[in-house]
């Protein structure tokens, strides 16, 4: 998944919003809190895609080759993506999805009303 496409599909997700930060990552948040961050950390010039996760997922996606407890929010459980094709594009937008469905759900009950949750 290029830097653009995660881009586009994460603007589709409900009440979402995008900053630049940590060396020109694309940000992307839910009521405020972060569920997604694309950027080049590390080896390689290619973008590494890192999202929250469910217990159960993070214990799974861990296990893969090219994904890796994401570098500062392993403890809260986020994965990140290293390596090209280690997840599809399909899968990558599914687990992004969870993220922000994760990270919406634990928004307060007004703030999720006035987001539209």
């Amino acid at each position: 998944m290029t830097r653009d496409e995660f881009d586009v599909f994460c603007a589709s997700l409900k009440a979402t919003t995008n900053v630049i930060q940590w060396g020109d990552s694309s940000v992307w948040k839910v009521g405020g809190k972060i569920f997604a961050i694309a950027g080049i950390w590390g080896e390689g010039a290619h973008t590494k895609v890192s999202f929250k996760c469910s217990e159960l997922s993070y214990q799974i996606l861990c296990e893969l080759e090219g994904v890796v407890p994401a570098p500062y929010l392993a403890r809260a459980k986020w994965v990140q993506v290293q390596e090209e094709g280690a997840l599809s594009d399909d899968d990558i937008k599914s687990y992004i999805e969870d993220a922000h469905e994760i990270i919406a759900g634990k928004l307060t009950k007004k703030l999720r009303t006035e987001l539209g949750f």
